[in-house]
């Protein structure tokens, strides 16, 4: 519109011809005549559908069969292929992909004519929370570590919690639960959950009443809320936990923290939840804080002591004296030797017990110690091309002390050398090992003569000692 604007200008205010014009602003005679002259009327976004398949006899064919076919049951329903090639007998000559756009259109028209396809914005009373795991990643000990971030959020409020757990089992669902009633202060009256399996006994239609399972029902008695499970496959119905995942990823987990452990994460999670209460309310331009304290006045009180989370099961070993937890053979001490045996598991540890309560075997569940080895290889090999990124990449702070510092120097020649030998190193030990004994590997594959970095010359203290400067 400026260039409309400046050629209509020119003609109408400075009396210029439209050769002039058209040589002024170095355009075509026929386009400087056009808007020069005539009238520049609003144009309607809105065209009618061109095409084939709406200007031609194909598009009223299709539509004609795909009714036919409404009728059947879906199992004898032709295909977008079928329906193609039977346009191909009546001569059609468009291709596969434009049927296949008019049938994919037509259907979505069709299918909402019954049915609004629409979400209904919902309303979300004070005392109401949403439940929801959510897969994240962290780096404990130089090696990556994914965490099951149990959330629950308030929708009222917007006020969110959230609790790192290693698995999605019962016993870490209900572990989790508890603690975030205990970083909120509170227990909401009403929790809404999706169809998690350690909450709900079984996949069900969508005209099934939800089951919830044994052990969750105590412990939803003993806290005093009531439970609401969505719909099958209705993520919108606690769209507003869903929401949450997505915002702690990219404003927490977007580079995977360093931690020490699953405590450690709690913490720090928790001071991330109170910083962001902080902050207005996205709808109601009120401070979440003020909405939360609003909120906390419909709450229940926590009972104390609260929930014992554990599970107890009979079991029996087999001929080599092992059992199966979380999909790890765990080897019991003369557990043959016993004609019964209870498995006791909480959330973090598990305990093999005899009928007169002797423990025989006990320690933390196989999943707490669940690693993943950062790609250290590739890391390098990248850093190779480009040594002046080590000082900027994501996967810095990740590195042990000594190779950090080993790798820490002004100079990117010299810190070239050093990636290289660090990755020769690579494919013969693992990173935590070529730290733990540094100085050793870094003496490997150096010829004698030849002086490393880390090497003292001693030839400097014999010449101060000749000199009368070393007594």
């Amino acid at each position: 519109m400026s260039d409309i604007n400046c050629i209509k200008h020119l003609r109408n205010e400075k009396g210029l011809a439209i050769d002039k014009i058209a040589n002024t602003l170095n355009i075509n005679w026929r386009t400087a005549k056009k808007y020069a002259d005539e009238s520049e009327l609003p144009s309607s976004i809105i065209k009618p559908r061109k095409g084939m398949m709406y200007e031609e006899k194909w598009g009223t064919m299709v539509s004609d069969w795909l009714f036919e076919d409404a009728k059947e049951k879906k199992k004898l329903r032709r295909t977008n292929l079928q329906l193609f090639k039977e346009l191909q007998i009546h001569d059609f000559p468009g291709s596969y992909r434009t049927c296949c756009n008019f049938i994919q259109e037509w259907r979505i028209q069709h299918d909402s004519e019954d049915q609004d396809r629409g979400a209904e914005r919902l309303e979300h009373p004070a005392g109401e929370a949403q439940v929801d795991f959510g897969v994240m990643e962290a780096v404990e000990e130089g090696k990556s570590r994914d965490i099951r971030l149990l959330i629950m959020s308030f929708p009222f409020s917007n006020v969110a919690f959230y609790e790192p757990m290693p698995s999605e089992n019962q016993e870490c669902f209900l572990e989790g639960l508890k603690k975030l009633f205990d970083k909120a202060g509170i227990i909401p009256r009403k929790i809404r959950i999706d169809n998690l399996t350690p909450a709900v006994k079984k996949t069900r239609s969508k005209t099934e009443e939800a089951q919830l399972t044994d052990e969750f029902l105590r412990f939803q008695l003993f806290y005093g809320f009531e439970t609401q499970v969505c719909n099958v496959r209705k993520g919108n119905e606690k769209g507003h936990v869903e929401k949450k995942v997505g915002y702690i990823r990219y404003n927490f987990f977007s580079v995977p923290p360093v931690i020490t452990g699953l405590e450690d994460l709690s913490e720090k999670l928790l001071a991330f939840s109170i910083e962001d209460q902080y902050r207005k309310h996205y709808r109601k331009e009120v401070e979440i804080q003020a909405l939360w304290e609003e909120e906390k006045l419909t709450l229940k009180n926590i009972p104390n002591p609260g929930y014992p989370v554990r599970k107890e099961a009979l079991i029996k070993v087999n001929a080599y004296n092992e059992i199966k937890l979380d999909d790890t053979i765990l080897h019991i001490p003369k557990g043959k030797n016993h004609i019964q045996l209870f498995l006791v598991s909480t959330w973090e540890k598990y305990q093999v017990i005899t009928p007169d309560g002797e423990i025989i075997a006990e320690g933390p569940r196989p999943y707490m110690n669940k690693r993943k080895v950062l790609p250290w290889k590739e890391t390098f090999k990248s850093w190779l091309l480009k040594p002046r990124v080590v000082e900027y990449s994501r996967y810095r702070q990740y590195l042990p002390g000594r190779i950090k510092d080993y790798l820490d120097i002004p100079s990117n020649h010299l810190r070239k050398q050093r990636i290289e030998q660090v990755l020769a190193l690579l494919t013969r030990y693992p990173l935590e090992e070529i730290n733990e004994d540094f100085y050793q590997h870094m003496m490997e594959d150096q010829p004698l003569e030849q002086n490393h970095p880390f090497d003292v010359n001693w030839n400097h203290y014999d010449q101060l000692g000749h000199q009368g400067g070393i007594e």
